[in-house]
């Protein structure tokens, strides 16, 4: 990290880091200083593109280059957990399903271990790890190179083995949200099998927790007129709201509300 960045500034991008956003006022009490001085030390971080502003306070910096993946697993970790829960309900036995990378859907997986006749597959190697030895569940991992980064198989192999199977549900994950209904995503390779995913389901849930609005990323995986259910912790976007009444996705967020699969297999919440 730059040297230049201050003991204070340095504590901003852990508590960013881990939370996903910060705010101006709580910082401020937080450091017994005033909102001017957190809006200058905030200013400095993203001209060093460490952080990205947004109103009211700043987010882990994203646009071209995604955040490192194991630092992605500890921002909005409770919320990610609680959307997995919630989505893995949705998820009724004996059915067959297709996961993408993410942390997010690595989640959902790590809650469908006491389910039963489940067919999953998955470019996710976490995923991948986390359902393996369930006796239940089969599991079926695409083939191509393994990224070391994040766990991710991507290519043409993986497209194409994506591609054989037609499933009942596709739980995908996403870089970021735009208004407009856009899912987002970094990296050309990785989009084509999302879009292989989505193309191959009966169904599409998506999860992914609310800071993904406030992100950006330069590559369309898709429309969320593609999505049939939306799996978050809270969705303070208007126009996103109105989008998923207009286009009849159903809206789960997680904050008090159970989620349970429909006995003939419809996930109702």
């Amino acid at each position: 990290m730059d040297i230049q960045v201050s003991a204070r500034q340095r504590e901003i991008i852990g508590l960013a880091r881990t939370q996903g956003r910060v705010g101006v006022d709580e910082l401020a009490a937080r450091f017994g200083v005033s909102p001017q001085t957190i809006r200058k030390d905030l200013n400095e971080l993203c001209e060093r593109r460490l952080l990205s502003r947004i109103h009211g306070g700043a987010v882990v910096s994203s646009g071209v280059e995604n955040v490192a993946y194991e630092a992605r697993r500890f921002i909005a970790q409770e919320e990610k957990r609680s959307i997995g829960a919630a989505a893995a309900r949705l998820i009724p036995n004996n059915a067959s399903l297709l996961i993408n990378i993410g942390t997010t859907t690595e989640e959902v997986a790590r809650h469908l271990g006491e389910h039963e006749g489940l067919l999953v597959i998955t470019n996710n190697l976490n995923v991948a790890t986390a359902l393996y030895r369930h006796p239940s569940i089969e599991v079926v991992m695409t083939g191509g190179p393994v990224r070391r980064s994040d766990g991710a198989v991507v290519g043409a192999a993986a497209v194409e083995l994506v591609r054989q199977f037609k499933v009942d549900y596709a739980v995908i994950g996403t870089s970021a949200l735009d208004e407009d209904g856009s899912l987002l995503d970094f990296d050309p390779r990785e989009v084509r099998v999302s879009r292989a995913i989505i193309e191959n389901a009966r169904q599409v849930i998506l999860v992914a927790d609310r800071l993904k609005i406030e992100r950006s990323a330069p590559v369309r995986i898709g429309h969320l007129s593609e999505v049939d259910v939306f799996v978050t912790d809270a969705l303070p976007s208007p126009p996103l709201r109105a989008l998923c009444a207009e286009l009849g996705v159903r809206l789960v967020e997680v904050g008090g509300r159970d989620v349970h699969p429909d006995p003939a297999g419809e996930p109702v919440a």
